[in-house]
């Protein structure tokens, strides 16, 4: 460096030695483009934060939906689905990326859907039954709520079947995969995720053989919720006897993901509630376990008559494994208004399990799996 300047120096009133140095490859080397990326350095700066943004949503959360109705009181367990905010729905059965300006999908798994294992909703449909979140009501009647979800189904569900029906009183149908909202009360519990973990989950999905085995104590909706969340946490949501008899329920699942996330706080897990819109049906319930409600309800009654051992042993099951506070006192809001506060990251998403989070298990389908009976 020092041999340039001074050569330079010497002949800098030779005009013709001046060009020769000015074009000469080592000079463009040592001195022009470092004085050029150094100017460059504050755009390339700015660049840098307006992509990370796009770079770090990658957050998944479980979403803890409260029961409601007649069957939500016989059974007060409520329903468990998967919110993806990297992940969309190329069609209800086909995932890919997300666009810039899209905001995630549902997945959850269902009973009565054409015999498919698992459907994917958009997550304003799925909750409003509106695909624009500017066009989700402040509050509805039966007839809205009726209008809302055939125009979608009309539009974006026909895929599934032209002879499935929308429910009944006594069967789910497709109207349960939109319009959630008018339903229930939701809490969604958010947790940071890599691309590589929400891509490679996005393709065993694609890939995989998309069946339903649906099976309401051993292989319901908080089973492959269960299936989800060992993907971006090998082996830590296995099933377990107590409380709840082995199976797996929405609160039994919910209750795992916030001891895990005690143990493991670069998950980031942040709470919201997703608020029931007013007008179509009366507030929801609380979620409960099988056997907090069969002590908690007047199933406890023949219970005890009929075998006061077995109540007793219910009981214990309760007070030792069956209760857990499962929403904070004042959850952040993720309404229609503020669905963003769901949706869009407050920062870049940090490796949620060091290195290792990047190379993450292979999934293995439930019902071939030896291991996921555990």
């Amino acid at each position: 460096m020092r041999s340039l300047y001074l050569e330079s120096d010497c002949e800098f009133s030779n005009p013709a030695r001046l060009i020769e140095l000015l074009n000469s490859t080592k000079f463009m080397r040592k001195i022009l483009l470092p004085l050029t990326l150094l100017k460059s350095l504050p755009y390339l700066l700015i660049l840098l934060l307006l992509v990370a943004p796009s770079i770090g949503k990658a957050q998944v959360a479980l979403l803890l939906e409260q029961p409601y109705g007649f069957f939500g009181a016989l059974n007060p367990t409520g329903h468990s689905a998967i919110y993806m905010a990297r992940i969309c729905a190329d069609t209800p059965l086909k995932l890919r990326r997300c666009n810039a300006d899209e905001m995630g999908v549902v997945i959850s798994r269902y009973s009565d859907i054409d015999h498919h294992d698992w459907i994917a909703i958009p997550i304003v449909p799925y909750l409003y039954s509106v695909e624009g979140i500017e066009d989700a009501p402040k509050s509805v009647d039966r007839p809205m709520v009726k209008h809302l979800r055939n125009l979608y189904h009309e539009q974006h569900l026909r895929s599934l079947g032209e002879d499935l029906q929308p429910g009944s009183f006594f069967r789910g149908g497709w109207s349960q995969l939109v319009g959630a909202s008018y339903e229930r009360r939701i809490y969604a519990y958010r947790f940071d995720t890599t691309e590589a973990q929400d891509l490679e989950l996005m393709n065993w999905l694609n890939t995989s053989t998309n069946e339903s085995h649906f099976q309401l104590f051993y292989n319901n909706c908080s089973d492959f919720a269960r299936v989800i969340l060992n993907h971006y946490f090998p082996g830590a949501f296995k099933r377990n006897i107590f409380p709840d008899a082995g199976a797996t329920t929405p609160k039994k699942i919910t209750t795992k993901l916030l001891k895990y996330s005690d143990k493991h706080p670069e998950t980031h897990l942040q709470v919201f509630e997703i608020p029931q819109i007013p007008g179509y049906r009366r507030h929801s319930s609380s979620n409960h376990g099988i056997v907090e409600s069969l002590i908690t309800t007047g199933y406890a009654i023949p219970i005890v008559i009929l075998n006061p051992y077995l109540a007793g042993g219910l009981l214990v099951d309760y007070i030792v494994r069956g209760r857990g506070h499962l929403v904070p006192k004042h959850p952040q809001l993720a309404n229609a208004d503020h669905l963003d506060a769901l949706t869009a990251p407050e920062e870049p998403v940090k490796n949620p399990t060091g290195d290792q989070a990047l190379v993450s298990t292979p999934i293995t389908n439930e019902k071939e799996s030896p291991s996921s009976h555990e």
